[in-house]
């Protein structure tokens, strides 16, 4: 690990956490701001006292020249990298999700307010058709009511006819 990092992993450690950190890191001792220069020389003193040598007492290279951290860097950019185009070929495909997904929508609306012009069409054509219905209804309820009389008319004239006829004789 470089110094960078050291500092960059100092600075989001909270109060509750400092019984998490090793005892050999001196916490106690360590300057107050993780960025003053007096802390990257705290820092330094504790990569190489507490990182160089590992756990079997054999001497770890800690350098920002190592193939293994370039390797890493190298990784994490192609991961990094990776991810970018991931993301951008899932924001691209969203995007074009989401315009067919407005088209759909679009043409079913268009579809539902032609329905809609046609629903309204064939009611008023059958709103006028009732009408004339109606308008026939009550011509034939007049001309019914009219023979109705008429024939009433005519029954009464047939009768009297029938009674003057009688009374002749």
């Amino acid at each position: 690990m470089i110094p960078a990092e050291i500092t960059g992993h100092f600075q989001y450690l909270s109060p509750e956490n400092l019984t998490t950190i090793p005892a050999e890191f001196n916490i106690i001792d360590m300057p107050s701001s993780p960025t003053s220069s007096s802390s990257l020389n705290y820092l330094n003193e504790l990569i190489n006292n507490n990182y160089s040598s590992s756990s079997n007492g054999q001497d770890v290279m800690m350098s920002n020249n190592s193939t293994s951290d370039e390797d890493h860097h190298h990784n994490h950019r192609q991961s990094i990298i990776i991810l970018d185009e991931r993301k951008q070929r899932r924001m691209l495909s969203n995007r074009e999700s989401a315009r067919r997904s407005r088209m759909r929508k679009q043409r079913h609306l268009d579809e539902l307010w032609s329905q809609v012009i046609r629903l309204r069409n064939e009611n008023n054509c059958l709103i006028d058709k009732l009408n004339s219905v109606l308008e026939t209804q009550d011509n034939v309820l007049k001309e019914n009511s009219k023979l109705k009389e008429e024939a009433s008319d005519l029954r009464r004239l047939v009768c009297d006819l029938k009674s003057n006829k009688n009374n002749s004789f």
